[in-house]
């Protein structure tokens, strides 16, 4: 039998060059792909790598393209469009599909794709990177430390510089309302409307907003906890700034908005140099109660975002070429458990109450 072998789609893209670089100094031999023939074949050839170039437009030349691919690594956003297309062709050549995606959008619907996955006997996971592999970890440890727990609070900060990948993302998203989970559900919550103070630990207490984060998802699979709130950090004037735009989202969400916004990202840096993200850090804060008033919490202090997603995406392609995905929709915390976070590089995590 052949040996497994596993594709980084969308290799030139900043995520995807970085993880690309990441394999080769581990000793991995990924293919690499992505639709621009000129620019996959750069990246492979700087690291000795087989190319293949193809689009997602055309189901019979994406599975093609496939052939021989037990697992896909795919970081060519916005996801919310590039996802359903990859995640067929998976589906129907039994490959193993990974995504970088923190788009609460993409997890519902991969997760709607349950099903088919266990019947092909492949994982579909997205969020195998900074979104959502600490959060969901941290999640699931927090319900193993008080496993009645109705409501789960999360909170992030550190991120430095976003790639063009991520800003695209988020000029893409302006205009839509925050989202939480209540009974179960997921709910419109006005953005600016939910903030709170969040000791970080190292950093100290910081202004956070609720936003549409994926572990609004993610967070549920993993734990089943029915009321769940992401927060970020950001200063009290964004918060208020962020409500009102949440009043005007027909302006916000506007070709006219969105193409200016979407101009200034293209002429920006493709996203943080080596030297920012050695300097950078994320952390994370979660905390947990029950109907009966009991809380605890713990934090998490992680390498800079799109370091971790590199790491952490690897280790995650690893354990499905070694066969340890289950099948079917997974999380990464459902999948190999709340302590994974902790065999990254760099990570700590530490109990408070």
């Amino acid at each position: 039998m052949s040996e497994p072998r596993f594709l980084i789609y969308g290799a030139y893209g900043y995520t995807g060059e970085l993880t690309a670089r990441f394999a080769a100094e581990r000793g991995m031999r990924p293919i690499l792909g992505g639709r621009n023939p000129a620019k996959t074949e750069a990246v492979a050839k700087r690291f000795g790598f087989e190319a293949r170039s193809f689009g997602l437009n055309d189901p019979q030349s994406l599975q093609q393209s496939l052939r021989g691919v037990d697992v896909v690594l795919h970081c060519a956003g916005p996801f919310e469009v590039t996802s359903k297309p990859m995640v067929d062709a998976c589906l129907a050549v039994k490959a193993h599909y990974l995504d970088i995606t923190g788009e609460i959008q993409v997890f519902e619907e991969a997760l709607r794709r349950d099903t088919e996955a266990r019947e092909a006997g492949v994982c579909v996971m997205p969020g195998t990177g900074f979104d959502v592999v600490p959060s969901d970890c941290l999640a699931l440890h927090l319900k193993q430390r008080l496993p009645e727990a109705t409501f789960l609070r999360l909170a992030f900060m550190g991120l430095t510089k976003t790639s063009h990948g991520t800003a695209t993302t988020m000029v893409r998203n302006l205009g839509k309302s925050g989202l939480i989970r209540r009974g179960g559900e997921i709910v419109e919550s006005p953005l600016g409307s939910l903030t709170r103070s969040v000791d970080f630990g190292e950093p100290g207490e910081q202004h956070c907003m609720a936003i549409p984060w994926g572990d609004v998802s993610t967070a549920y699979f993993s734990t089943q906890i029915p009321n769940i709130e992401v927060y970020t950090r950001v200063p009290k004037a964004a918060a208020l700034g962020a409500r009102l735009v949440d009043r005007i989202p027909s302006v916000m969400g506007s070709k006219f908005v969105k193409s200016r916004l979407q101009r200034r990202v293209d002429q920006g840096p493709a996203g943080p140099t080596d030297a920012e993200r050695a300097r950078g850090a994320s952390f994370l804060w979660g905390e947990v109660e029950d109907a009966a008033g009991r809380r605890v919490q713990s934090r998490l202090k992680t390498p800079e975002g799109y370091s971790l997603t590199a790491d952490a995406s690897l280790h995650i392609v690893e354990a499905a070429l070694a066969g340890k995905l289950p099948s079917g929709f997974q999380t990464p915390a459902s999948a190999l458990g709340a302590d994974f976070v902790l065999g990254l590089r760099d990570v700590r995590r530490d109990d408070l109450l």
